[in-house]
């Protein structure tokens, strides 16, 4: 390649990736998915667009595959290893077992109702099974979902890459299947290896980097990327399955505590971004769109498929055992999206002279294009009618500064949703873990102000919170049981975890004696005295005093051991003990310092003098 043809070739490129970076922002206005006008772009600048002649499968797999290493790589750098461990079981049935049922039904599919012959079939089935990790990554990160459940996702599509490539390549190869015995034990040993080769690049990288000094920070992005390569190149040499190695890497290094952190998931973000773009035009660029009429109607039957019985049945039999609830079952099956791994499969036919190959590319395409059109715009819409989506669920915000990565600090931003009972709780009353701080407030889209501790939130808040990995998912926690619970969330059993707790309708004992109170008394709702007031001329009942030989407890301690709210009320609105029945008192948390995630409440306009 000449000098002046370098030229040529690079601001050919540039101009591609600034029209990349424009259809993201154009995407994200429309509320489509990116990948889809990344496509777009590579039809408009193929054979029948711009005339860009592009025909090489061999070359677009080896770039594919190239590709797809640095997409998993910073796949794995920003999956938070608390969203997944619990999930790692599912997943990985989900990404074994269910990937071979949605062959065996997709294949069956198509053999049935479009009459393919059943090699070419089950062909078929294996290159769409698979969720595509880069559709999902860029997709569900966006989505107000529960961790777990978008970690489920995550983690399936991040691991389920490497059964279908085995598939693809048997079922590609010239002459008789194997037996499944033989198709089992290569699915085990590339699998078995590959998770070694992540667990080793991945530890030991981590262990070199935080004992290494590097000369430059810029260094430091490099190497933990570069790690991550390497897993991948060193599995596939050692023929195992180099995408479970690079994802696992990637877990690893980016939940360690490492130099440069924020830095290095910007530097891997980037990358991703790169290759998401250069790869979904390559593919773009390798279709032919004359010959997509002729694969409309075989793909929108095998999508269909895929969507509604594939699918969910494969989630339904693999989730069976771990009791997981209707309606997480249904997301999970409508979230299985397909983008670049199905297309890049499809070049192993082709590279392989597989009879029919270009036809399935044709069909692949189809099926990419039309349901990651449906799919991935109606994710947020299924997820609220499923009642999954958590509009005040905290999100990660990236942000370089060296400060906040020698504090081991992370950024978060909540919303606070209509009906959130956040609402009107001042910010001193979140009681947070320390060293957990709300650094700013955006109130109605127009101001922002550092708020005090008496600052009342209000619905449709954006709060800035500063926090650090030790305590990010208490602080979590926290704020999604004020959300449900109001300031006596903690008081009232909920600690914030995913499911709100089952509360009883158990009476309060009086306060300054186990013996005394009225039945049926109830604990104040978190509001105070606003809305319940004495009727005239009925002071409240006093506590009765001890029977013979009995010791009264202390005023805060409760027969249980717990602590009792303590009745914030002047001294003179006390004649004496009275009962948490929201007569007139409003109950609040008194204890030690220990006792931080006690929530208090004060009556409606008490300001502390």
């Amino acid at each position: 390649m000449s000098l002046p043809q370098l030229y040529i070739v690079l601001l050919v490129g540039g101009l591609v990736l600034f029209a990349g970076i424009a259809a993201v922002r154009t995407a994200g206005r429309l509320g489509l998915p990116s990948l889809l006008l990344f496509l777009a772009l590579g039809v408009f600048l193929g054979e029948d667009g711009l005339g860009i002649p592009f025909d090489d499968a061999a070359l677009a797999q080896t770039l594919g595959a190239g590709a797809l290493a640095v997409i998993l790589v910073e796949g794995g750098l920003s999956t938070r290893w608390n969203d997944i461990r619990r999930m790692l079981a599912p997943a990985g049935i989900l990404a074994t077992l269910g990937v071979v049922i949605s062959v065996l039904v997709t294949a069956a599919g198509a053999h049935l109702l479009l009459g393919m012959e059943w090699r070419l079939a089950l062909l078929l089935g294996a290159i769409v099974s698979s969720t595509d990790a880069a559709a999902v990554f860029s997709v569900l990160r966006g989505l107000p979902l529960p961790r777990r459940l978008a970690g489920l996702v995550e983690a399936e599509s991040g691991f389920n890459d490497a059964p279908t490539v085995i598939l693809v390549l048997v079922f590609s190869a010239a002459g008789a299947l194997p037996g499944p015995l033989e198709i089992g034990w290569q699915m085990v040993y590339q699998i078995a290896v590959g998770i070694l080769f992540g667990l080793l690049f991945g530890w030991g990288g981590a262990k070199g980097l935080r004992y290494v000094a590097l000369p430059a920070s810029g260094l430091y992005p490099l190497a933990t990327l570069g790690l991550g390569i390497t897993a991948f190149a060193a599995a596939g040499a050692a023929g195992a399955s180099g995408i479970v190695a690079a994802y696992l890497s990637g877990i690893i290094l980016g939940n360690s505590e490492l130099p440069h952190r924020a830095a290095t998931r910007s530097f891997a973000e980037g990358a991703a971004w790169l290759a998401q773009i250069g790869l979904f035009v390559m593919l773009g660029l390798l279709a032919d769109p004359s010959d997509l009429p002729s694969a409309l109607v075989p793909g929108l039957v095998v999508g269909l498929v895929l969507l509604l019985a594939a699918r969910p049945i494969s989630v339904v039999l693999c989730l069976l055992p771990f009791r997981m609830p209707w309606r997480s079952q249904a997301f999970i099956s409508w979230a299985g999206l397909r983008g670049a791994v199905p297309i890049v499969l499809t070049t192993f036919p082709i590279v392989a002279d597989v009879p029919g190959a270009w036809h399935l590319l044709n069909i692949v395409f189809v099926i990419v294009a039309v349901f990651t059109l449906i799919q991935a715009p109606s994710l947020t819409v299924v997820a609220r009618r499923l009642g999954l989506a958590e509009d005040e669920q905290a999100r990660q915000i990236g942000i370089e500064s060296a400060p906040l990565d020698a504090l081991g600090a992370e950024l978060l931003t909540v919303t606070i949703p209509p009906g959130s009972r956040l609402h009107g709780v001042e910010v001193g009353e979140l009681r947070l873990p320390a060293p957990s701080a709300i650094g700013l407030i955006v109130r109605d889209r127009r101001s922002s102000f550092v708020p005090t501790p008496d600052t009342r939130l209000r619905e449709g808040d954006e709060l800035l919170i500063v926090t650090t990995m030790a305590v990010r998912e208490a602080t979590e926690r926290r704020l999604r049981a004020v959300s449900r619970g109001g300031r006596l969330a903690r008081w009232f059993g909920d600690d914030g975890g995913p499911e709100p707790p089952k509360r009883t309708a158990a009476p309060l004992p009086a306060i300054g004696s186990t013996a005394t109170g009225r039945r049926g008394a109830r604990p104040s709702d978190g509001h105070g005295d606003q809305g319940r007031s004495r009727r005239p001329g009925h002071p409240p009942r006093p506590a009765a005093p001890p029977t013979p030989g009995e010791r009264s407890p202390s005023p805060h301690i409760r027969p249980d051991g717990a602590r009792a709210p303590h009745i914030a009320h002047p001294p003179a609105a006390l004649p004496g003990p009275q009962q948490p029945n929201g007569t007139g008192t409003t109950p609040s948390a008194q204890g030690p310092a220990g006792e931080e995630n006690e929530p208090s409440a004060r009556p409606a306009g008490h300001r502390p003098g």
